[in-house]
């Protein structure tokens, strides 16, 4: 389950462009908390501290309590805007939730089992058709990453949701398809006649065409 953070934070007296590039010199942050049927509320945080926490890898679907003043607000990341060059953070939002909200998050995909793979151990390659998924859950109770086993897997055989054993109270918030989250396919070294053969026609790894298709769907933020 991902931890509990929490970030201290002031309110920003100033909108706008201006304000908020002053606030960036003086190693601040601007972001915003929302939702809960509450008024926005404007605040900064300290960059290098957001910075820290982003680097544990699960800042997006950890819950985060915003401390302003010793008033306490328990949010979830839902966007962090970088700048194209440096790559610094140029402002957060951040939804209000309550404690055991049903949230959507992206959660992490681990591939495991590849050594249990007889197509991997014939030379076939993992085409990962993503990389994460989208999961609703209890506020309180997000997985860091979700485990997939490969074991069992042939060359041309794919992996779909409905084959992955969910953490108890956890739902794919994609329920109107099976959709692929993997395929074993031929490796480059296979050639003609015998790549053909390793792989029927259902299996074909997915294009930008189709990938485009399995992310069409945007979930509700909040449940």
């Amino acid at each position: 389950m991902s931890e509990q953070l929490t970030l201290s934070a002031e309110t920003r007296e100033r909108a706008g462009k201006g304000a908020s590039r002053a606030m960036r010199r003086e190693g601040r942050v601007p972001a915003v908390v929302y939702g809960n049927k509450e008024e926005p509320l404007a605040i900064h945080i300290e960059e290098k501290a957001l910075i820290k926490m982003m680097s544990n890898g699960h800042f997006m679907n950890s819950v985060v309590m915003i401390d302003v003043g010793g008033t306490t607000a328990r949010t979830l990341p839902k966007d962090v805007q970088f700048h194209p060059v440096t790559d610094r953070p140029l402002h957060v939002d951040f939804l209000r939730i309550s404690e055991h909200s049903r949230v959507t998050v992206a959660v992490p995909i681990r591939f495991v089992g590849e050594e249990e793979s007889r197509g991997l151990k014939r030379g076939g390659v993992l085409n990962a058709v993503r990389h994460e998924l989208e999961l609703v859950c209890d506020a309180a109770e997000i997985p860091d990453e979700i485990e997939i086993s490969l074991a069992g897997l042939d060359i041309g055989d794919s992996l779909h949701i409905s084959a992955v054993t969910l953490p108890e109270g956890v739902t794919s918030a994609i329920t109107d398809r099976d959709f692929t989250i993997a395929t074993i396919v031929p490796s480059s070294g296979m050639t003609g006649e015998a790549a053909d053969a390793e792989i029927p026609a259902d299996a074909v790894p997915a294009t930008d065409a189709t990938r485009g298709d399995e992310e069409e769907d945007h979930p509700a933020q909040q449940a």
